[in-house]
């Protein structure tokens, strides 16, 4: 590996996540101007400056300077009050790195005060994989207790008095999520797709939401790389993406789990890392760089990855060409750009090319396809009046489109768009786009249409 070799001397000490002060750099190119007000999901739904980017940059400024501490709770809950959805940073004139300036100003945050103790003991399972996927099945076997079954939208509701006790969270019982599935895709895959004549060995990096939500998904994208001549290993040791821990500021359990997943794709000798989640793909494409960055070993594979991660659009359609599906999905679909995708993997045409290749299929675009949906991953729960309110407005985007389907690049989007279609919406049905693709694979061979 070429980038193994890099030298020592370039290694930096510390990166921001480990002192604020590195960000200084990307403070000083604010220049207040109020652009990022736009375009800011937060802000635009509390209309307060606190919730807006220039506001915690300017907290961040303050902290340096000795002017407001780390220890003030007001502090904490307007740093904390932020999607990490990287839209201010699209309509920023000085392109200022507001990602690199929120995570540092959270590692801050829990190198002062540590982390809570919930979140310390849900990351510390995590860094044990087995233990984790022990306690997902545990999970899973158990779900029935407090959740119900909703099979017409392969769903789960809270059962009372659970949705009484979790009202004020969003969890109370007309919330649906995806269950827990009692068999992991990692389970019910072997760890080596094989092919006949492979055109390219892939890596298939799955996550969590996939192996444990969305496991028809994650066949889905096995099923189409196999439809196209793509030799696929799923290794069974890799471990969460870290992102979730990454934005609560814990960064020594992402760089562990950094580490663990290196280890677990460089064993495979494959050519690409494939990912269906945007931000699994950033992780690898953009975070595993940046928090290794002083890491002389890790650093440099981290920096090789993220030049050969791709997500499976992207590969499908620049670095192979796919082949044209022909089965027929009579549908209305309409695409939601979920934020880490299109704002840090930099793919927006990418699934519209595939979607828009699948016959019987009629695109209608939304007004602002790429609108934050509100999930940010635990925002959801923290914050849930204001992330409902945005999830409201792109529901309402969606419903003008006449859709009967929200195509997704996301696993955490078709969660959180699921429950916003389902209380603002016409319960449209939430699909990958890569599960159309394979749907019309699998159609056209039960048409007997099988022609290359």
């Amino acid at each position: 590996m070429g980038a193994a070799s890099a030298s020592k001397a370039a290694v930096p000490e510390k990166t921001y996540h480990d002192e604020l002060e590195i960000v200084r750099q990307e403070l000083d190119k604010c220049m207040k101007c109020g652009n990022c007000m736009a375009v800011c999901p937060v802000y635009m739904t509390e209309k307060v400056e606190s919730g807006v980017t220039r506001a915690k940059i300017a907290i961040a400024d303050a902290i340096l300077t000795g002017e407001l501490s780390l220890n003030d709770p007001q502090v904490y809950e307007m740093v904390f009050n932020c999607l990490v959805c990287k839209s201010c940073m699209t309509n920023c004139p000085t392109k200022v790195n507001f990602d690199r300036i929120i995570l540092a100003l959270r590692a801050a945050l829990v190198r002062e005060h540590g982390l809570h103790w919930l979140k310390k003991m849900i990351f510390s399972t995590l860094k044990h994989p087995m233990l984790f996927d022990a306690g997902m099945k545990i999970g899973a076997a158990m779900q029935g207790i407090a959740f119900r079954g909703n099979k017409n939208r392969k769903s789960i509701s809270p059962r009372a008095p659970f949705a009484f006790v979790g009202g004020g969270f969003g969890f109370d019982a007309d919330r649906q999520m995806p269950g827990i599935t009692v068999t992991p895709l990692r389970d019910r895959e072997p760890e080596v797709v094989t092919v006949k004549d492979p055109k390219h060995r892939v890596t298939f990096f799955t996550g969590c939401s996939l192996n444990y939500f969305y496991p028809d998904t994650g066949h889905d994208i096995i099923e189409v790389l196999k439809e196209n001549d793509i030799e696929v290993h799923i290794p069974k040791a890799q471990a969460c993406c870290g992102i979730p821990v990454l934005v609560h500021g814990d960064v020594e359990t992402v760089r562990i789990l950094a580490r663990q997943n290196i280890d677990a794709i460089e064993k495979n000798g494959t050519d690409y890392l494939i990912t269906g989640c945007g931000s699994c793909g950033g992780a690898w494409m953009h975070d595993y760089r940046e928090i290794l960055a002083a890491d002389a070993v890790y650093g440099p594979k981290a920096e090789y990855w993220a030049g050969r991660t791709f997500d499976i659009s992207t590969f499908l359609t620049k670095i192979i060409e796919f082949r044209k599906p022909k089965g027929r999905i009579d549908s209305v679909v309409t695409y939601h750009d979920s934020c880490h995708l299109k704002k840090t993997m930099k793919v927006f045409n990418e699934p519209r090319q595939i979607l828009k290749s699948i016959p019987g299929v009629t695109f209608k675009e939304m007004t602002a396809p790429d609108s934050c949906c509100g999930s940010g991953g635990s925002y959801v729960l923290s914050h849930y009046d204001t992330s409902s309110s945005i999830g409201k407005k792109k529901a309402e985007d969606i419903n003008t489109t006449g859709a009967e389907v929200v195509s997704v690049g996301c696993p955490a989007c078709m969660m959180q768009l699921l429950d916003n279609v389902n209380r603002f919406g016409k319960a449209q049905k939430m699909q990958h786009y890569i599960s159309l693709l394979a749907e019309s694979y699998r159609n056209e061979k039960s048409d007997g249409d099988i022609t290359p």
